[in-house]
């Protein structure tokens, strides 16, 4: 059936096609797991197969040091013909003018039609312009470890924070298991940012004159929580350094009781517990009944200075056109960017009733980073990966991190508040 969706992915870019005389397109990856690499090199190799004369030349590189390797190549002139673009760099390179507009590719796509309002939104969050298309979403919800929870005399999930901290602690109170599988490495900014506006009631970034929020009181609390579970030894030691994979295996493996993580969690976790023994859950609410789990998305980007862009596109649509779309996000856990795909039996998984319930739950409120600030990627993966762990680690206290991230974010926003006048 794999095959099958691969097939048809690209089959349509055999009629009529040129024939393109040795040809090669560079394609980049960024958010990288063996699975997800060999899926992109199946439809890659179908694409080629409709295709004749090109061939596609992967790179993939690990999530964990992306952006800086992503950078340097990009500095050397090293860009691809088309980028795996994570939310939190589209503005950063699409800014600098560096992506093309799909706009007018998008304008004729068979497909644009039943691509959904958030892709759409999503795709043209830089000056209201298709820099991008998404490929999905990745929005948090909870995972509880059910047996775990049974035996630290938990009923079930958190449903606020205060259940949250109190269920981390009676789990934690288990010998050699945690609470909570905190991400104390790359990519963790996510939770930090959660818990701050869960507790603030607002998930608003800047006041109007574009001063940071991070530094108020409430923000604060929300990043307390997670030091305080921290240091309480509510979560591993080694967390402070953890990333995706070590956060996923921590959960399965039975080492710590819940995580809050997107649908892609599901792939390494429904591989290696039974069904019955885990469950996902909506964010857990704030004092204001309100809770904010980060809404990100991966898509796909060309670079403007390529030298083959209609070819380039036709490989942006393979990737992403329905069947091609689907059959990586099977891979990739992503929540659809089709109307059409929400109603796929593989969306029809109880495991992710979680998520679909949040979307559904007026008070729960998606939270979009400001990515569309240029200093954005180097705050979230560099400044905020330093700080959160000096933190977890007493180098930093909750008050002195939200100030560091206030000054920093409230420089950017003034900047491009200045910008638009």
């Amino acid at each position: 059936m794999f095959r099958k969706l691969l097939l048809a992915a690209t089959a349509s870019f055999a009629i009529t096609m040129p024939a393109w005389a040795d040809t090669t397109l560079k394609l980049t990856e960024v958010i990288t797991s063996p699975d997800r690499t060999e899926t992109l090199k199946q439809i890659v190799k179908t694409f080629e197969d409709a295709n004749p004369g090109v061939h596609v030349d992967i790179t993939s590189l690990p999530w964990g040091q992306a952006f800086e390797k992503f950078a340097t190549m990009v500095s050397a002139g090293d860009t691809p013909d088309v980028v795996e673009m994570p939310d939190r760099w589209q503005s950063l390179y699409a800014n600098n003018g560096m992506l093309e507009s799909l706009e007018p590719y998008l304008a004729k796509w068979d497909h644009t039609k039943d691509l959904n309002d958030r892709a759409l939104q999503m795709g043209r969050y830089v000056n209201n312009t298709a820099y991008a298309l998404p490929y999905g979403f990745y929005l948090r919800a909870m995972f509880y470890n059910k047996k775990l929870f049974a035996q630290a005399g938990i009923d079930g999930p958190p449903k606020t924070l205060d259940d949250f901290v109190a269920d981390a602690k009676k789990v934690s109170a288990i010998p050699g298991k945690y609470g909570y599988c905190l991400r104390g490495g790359p990519g963790g900014l996510n939770g930090w940012m959660m818990f701050g506006a869960t507790v603030a009631g607002d998930g608003t970034f800047f006041k109007p004159d574009g001063t940071s929020t991070m530094a108020d009181p409430d923000w604060v609390k929300g990043v307390s929580i997670l030091t305080d579970i921290y240091k309480s030894g509510g979560a591993p030691k080694d967390s402070v350094n953890w990333g995706f994979n070590d956060i996923v295996s921590g959960f399965y493996s039975g080492t710590c009781a819940m995580l809050d993580q997107d649908p892609d969690a599901l792939i390494g976790i429904s591989g290696q517990m039974s069904k019955d023994d885990y469950d996902v859950a909506p964010m857990p609410k704030g004092p204001a009944g309100k809770a904010f789990p980060t809404l990100g998305y991966g898509s796909w980007s060309m670079f403007s200075n390529s030298q083959n862009k209609d070819l380039a596109w036709k490989l942006i649509a393979a990737l992403d056109g329905p069947e091609g779309n689907i059959a990586w996000n099977k891979k990739t856990g992503a929540l659809p960017i089709y109307k059409s795909a929400e109603k796929d039996p593989f969306y029809a998984d109880p495991k992710f009733k979680g998520w679909f319930a949040e979307l559904a739950d007026p008070n729960v409120v998606p939270l979009v980073m400001p990515t569309y600030l240029k200093e954005f990627a180097f705050f979230a993966d560099s400044l905020a990966v330093k700080t959160t762990q000096q933190a977890l680690l007493g180098q930093l206290t909750p008050e002195q991190l939200a100030t560091q991230w206030a000054t920093y974010l409230t420089k950017a926003q003034k900047k491009y508040l200045e910008s638009k006048k």
